[in-house]
């Protein structure tokens, strides 16, 4: 698997989303950074190669995320991601690896929610 081509299909069509766009594009200053550092992190999950897990955290990072947007990210939202997820791998790849990729980011999807819950209640 291409993990940053990947990466950066399933970008292209995030920054177009209507519910997703807005979010993204107002958080992220640098696309291009942006990019690299998902697909290191993509490959490190996908591939187990990389900079390694000490580099990246996703929850504190989708915290952040949360809380600059006014606390207004919802259940629906992962669900939108990870519908643009699955069709981006559906579209360009097959076999274990893209299964591992879709199952992957369900899990991931699903905690990070959980995640940014708690942090409200705080």
């Amino acid at each position: 698997m291409e993990v940053d081509f990947l990466v950066r299909r399933f970008y292209d069509r995030v920054r177009l989303h209507p519910s997703l766009g807005p979010i993204f594009n107002s958080v992220v200053q640098d696309w291009e950074i942006h990019l690299v550092h998902l697909s290191d992190f993509w490959e490190m999950i996908l591939l187990q190669t990389g900079p390694g897990a000490g580099k990246f955290n996703p929850v504190k990072v989708h915290r952040e995320v949360d809380k600059s947007v006014d606390h207004s990210i919802e259940q629906a939202h992962f669900g939108n991601w990870l519908e643009l997820w699955f069709s981006t791998i559906d579209a360009y790849f097959e076999g274990d690896t893209a299964d591992y990729a879709k199952e992957h980011a369900r899990r991931m999807a699903h905690m990070l929610f959980i995640r940014i819950w708690e942090a409200r209640s705080k």
